[in-house]
Parts: C-alpha cells; structure tokens; sequence
C-alpha cells in the first residue's frame, strides 16, 4: 500500500475509532456552501463531517472490526462522528438532509447496533440528552413540589400558621 493511502486510511480508522457512534451521508449533489452549513450544525453538537474516498472507509472498517459497511459504500459517502449524545447528532443529520434530495443518511453505527435510514431519522427524534435529564428531574421533583402544595393550602384552610407562642404551648 502506497505511503499516502496508509495515511489516509489511518486518519479514517483514528476518527472512526475513537467515535462511540459514526454515520455514513451520501453527500451527492451538496454543494460547498451546504457542506459548510452542515458542519457547523454539526460543531454545535460536538460532531465533524469529513469526506473519504469508499475504498479507504472499507479498508478502515474491516481494520476496527465493524460491522459490515460495503452495502453502503456506493458514490460519494461522508462521515460524521464525535458529539456526546447521539440523538443530537443524528438529529442534526436528519434535519440537513431532509431538505436535500440527492443527499441522504446512508448508514449509522453504535458500538455493535448497525443502524439503517429509518433507524437513525428515529434516533434524530428522540429528545436530547439534556432533554431527558431535565424531564426526570422535573419527574423527581414533581412529588415534593406536590406535598409542599398540600401542606400550604391546608395551613390556609385553616387560616394561617399558628403563631409562636401558641405551638410552644401546645
């Protein structure tokens, strides 16, 4: 293998491998000014889009073990990987592509799941992961919230808190 495809490919299986989630784009017929729209959707999320040729995301692949990929690797494909929370990623994704005709997701992988189209556009609708920290702790904070309630209206009901001299004498 020629010095220059042996960096190419190491550069490929470094950005692969040290994703916990990569997907693969169709990037036909997305212009530059798109191309640099989508990356910066992407860098908001902590994700990077870069483009390789198909032999060297094989090549790659085959290197780390992943599960098969070669189905999709027809005509142009991109990568995109990094970001903390998948859903976000695959949400952005979603959201550029759904808009473009040519472009489409092509494939997504997570640790051993291989992901299909419809799969990812799913993940994509899926509430982030600061989403759902805020909904479970506004589901833990609901009961206590609830009591507090309780206990003031019925002090109210009762026509106020009782003053400090009467709970020291009862």
């Amino acid at each position: 293998m020629r010095p220059e495809k042996k960096f190419l490919v190491e550069e490929v299986r470094n950005r692969i491998s040290s994703a916990e989630h990569v997907f693969f784009v169709s990037f036909t017929g997305v212009k530059v000014a798109d191309a640099a729209e989508l990356r910066k959707a992407l860098a908001e999320v902590g994700a990077e889009y870069h483009v390789a040729k198909n032999s060297i995301i094989k090549i790659a692949a085959k290197e780390l073990n992943l599960p098969s990929v070669d189905a999709v690797l027809e005509g142009q494909t991109g990568i995109v990987t990094g970001g903390e929370d998948p859903a976000s990623v695959a949400k952005a994704i979603s959201a550029f592509f759904k808009a473009r005709e040519n472009a489409a997701i092509k494939l997504g992988v997570m640790g051993e799941k291989v992901m299909n189209k419809e799969e990812v556009e799913y993940l994509g609708s899926l509430p982030s992961l600061s989403e759902l920290r805020a909904k479970f702790l506004s589901l833990l904070n609901t009961p206590a919230s609830q009591m507090v309630r309780v206990i003031f209206c019925k002090i109210e009901k009762e026509g106020g808190a009782p003053a400090e001299g009467d709970s020291a004498q009862g």
